[in-house]
């Protein structure tokens, strides 16, 4: 069995976490493991009514047998993730890389007040730079050194490889968005290091030759919050006319909207490896899509639209997401795959 990158196409907030949900019920990983920057990232799920908003636990928790992990290349905040395992009553599930570089209260201070991160960068302000930085220059702290976190830490690439050499499924999530990648964003107003696939693997310790499918998450309309270039962007006059007015899951902000970008959408396509696309948010394209869950029920409109998708980035479409509920959602992956 080979693993699965979930990793998103624009500027993050694309509903990443929604479609790990789903794939963690229904293709059943024995481990969900999670790769990207740190804090800074926040999945939102809903389930039955409750909505989850989770920043280190990978989103896919909400499926119940499968062991949580955080890859070494993550960034952990101590405080962040014992919060979440006990929130979300994972103890026996969650695990961290031992080599895990660890965000201090000092890193988070320099990222509040620096005028360059938090004023023209438009940083989240949870340290995950600064970190960074120390990890770069070999002095940051570790998850081994970290007393609170001695129950949890685990060897996650051991742990990833032997159960892919069992013939077990492994889903590996990523965070934020290409377009956020410390290499392939739109310098300077990106995320602390590379955000796409190849990234994610590295971060949880899979070679590429165990990676079976790539999967890209497209917003309808993409979002952006901060900082930086967005060459779609709509009038927030606009967007609320639409009805689409959304805020980050981390900081809160209103998210900047914007129209459908198949320039971008192709190139990260190529830069991932997409093998697959899931396209989020078709509810809020045309609303008569909400909640549907095959395809012959999907409109003309939504249909064409989709079809243009496929042609901008050159892979099939096959996760159709009609809602923010996990069961709100269109599987195609028999038919086209």
């Amino acid at each position: 069995m080979s693993a699965t990158i979930v990793v998103g196409g624009f500027w993050g907030d694309e509903g990443k976490g929604k479609i790990i949900a789903h794939l963690a019920y229904s293709d059943k990983p024995s481990i969900i493991a999670r790769g990207g920057v740190g804090p800074n990232a926040g999945h939102t799920v809903e389930v039955g009514g409750q909505k989850f908003g989770v920043r280190m636990i990978p989103s896919g928790f909400v499926y119940p047998d499968a062991k949580l992990l955080i890859g070494a290349g993550v960034l952990v905040n101590p405080e962040v993730f014992l919060k979440e395992v006990e929130l979300l009553k994972v103890e026996n599930r969650a695990r961290v890389d031992y080599r895990c570089a660890v965000i201090e209260p000092k890193h988070i201070e320099e990222d509040r007040s620096s005028d360059h991160l938090k004023g023209k960068i438009g940083s989240t302000g949870t340290g995950c730079g600064p970190a960074n930085r120390d990890r770069v220059m070999r002095v940051a702290k570790q998850a081994k050194d970290i007393e609170e976190l001695r129950a949890f830490l685990a060897d996650v690439p051991l742990e990833v490889n032997e159960a892919l050499d069992r013939g077990e499924f492994v889903l590996v999530e990523g965070s934020q968005g290409f377009a956020l990648s410390l290499y392939y964003g739109t310098y300077p107003y990106v995320t602390s290091k590379d955000t796409t696939a190849s990234a994610i693997a590295s971060d949880v310790g899979v070679g590429p030759a165990k990676v079976d499918e790539v999967v890209v998450v497209f917003k309808s309309f993409p979002t952006r919050v901060g900082s930086g270039p967005f060459p779609t962007e709509m009038p927030q006059e606009e967007a609320e006319k639409l009805g689409i007015i959304e805020y980050g899951t981390v900081t809160g902000r209103r998210r900047r909207i914007g129209y459908w970008d198949g320039k971008l959408a192709r190139y990260s396509a190529m830069v991932n490896g997409a093998t697959q696309v899931a396209l989020t948010g078709i509810d809020k394209f045309d609303k008569d899509c909400y909640g549907i869950r095959e395809w012959e029920k999907l409109t003309p409109k939504a249909k064409e639209f989709i079809e243009k998708v496929e042609d901008d980035v050159r892979a099939p479409v096959t996760l159709i997401s009609t809602g923010p509920e996990l069961q709100q959602i269109i599987d195609l992956r028999k038919e086209k795959l």
